[in-house]
């Protein structure tokens, strides 16, 4: 037996309507964790007007894709449009699926080599930007401002990173 994702409706995604997708379908979600070269990693302040999650930090860049969109093409365009850096290479890291919020997310890394000051954040979608070692990384995890659903998506990567700032005594936790 095989099981198949149809799809056969296009629908059209307003402010504050997420939750109105029509049950037993769901949207295409890519987000990424972005991992400098220098092994910093960019953390995002949601912009308060956002339907979800208003004012939150969180560790990735992302969202849905569009029409006739897959997810790699998705992870690159979101990325780009929200802090302006190219990538051509994601990690997979993990696909879930969530029925909050129904969607079917692909979770990547993404390594880049950019300018980390010249990140240009898209208007309406995050209002600041830092850049923050492992154990920052870890301690945003933990904090009260953290998306916790997009925390769990990368728990097991995290806890590799936990384990290896461990050995090499970065985090103090």
């Amino acid at each position: 037996m095989e099981l198949w994702d149809l799809y056969d409706k296009v629908w059209e995604r307003r402010h504050g309507n997420y939750m109105d997708i029509p049950e037993g379908r769901y949207h295409l979600v890519s987000d990424i964790l972005v991992q400098h070269r220098d092994g910093t990693y960019l953390l995002t302040k949601r912009h308060m007007d956002k339907d979800i999650y208003p004012g939150f930090w969180e560790a990735s860049a992302g969202g849905s894709a569009q029409l006739d969109e897959g997810p790699e093409e998705c992870a690159k365009r979101e990325l780009f449009e929200e802090t302006s850096i190219l990538c051509d290479s994601f990690e997979l890291v993990k696909i879930t699926f969530s029925t909050r919020s129904p969607s079917l997310i692909y979770s990547y890394l993404a390594m880049v080599d950019c300018d980390k000051e010249a990140i240009t954040l898209q208007e309406g979608e995050t209002t600041e930007y830092k850049w923050v070692d492992a154990a920052g990384l870890l301690e945003y995890a933990k904090s009260e401002l953290a998306i916790k659903s997009s925390v769990e998506r990368y728990r097991d990567y995290y806890d590799k990173l936990r384990e290896q700032t461990e050995k090499t005594g970065e985090n103090d936790d």
